[in-house]
């Protein structure tokens, strides 16, 4: 199982889903499954953005379970 870390990410620099989307250019609802660990995948556009954004590895993002 792979788990995101998101949410983690996200709480620790105090960010809310809406900031994520409105700064990355990522839709919102993506950003909102994969905080709730509800998607079932996930583009590489999507993880590189979010990699960047939150100054973070792929391996702190997603991690296998």
């Amino acid at each position: 199982m792979i788990k995101c870390n998101l949410s983690r990410l996200m709480g620790e620099k105090k960010l809310k889903i809406s900031d994520v989307a409105k700064d990355t250019g990522i839709n919102r609802g993506t950003i909102t499954r994969l905080y709730h660990e509800t998607a079932v995948r996930v583009d590489f556009d999507v993880l590189e953005k979010l990699c960047v954004y939150l100054e973070c590895e792929i391996g702190e993002l997603l991690e296998v379970v």
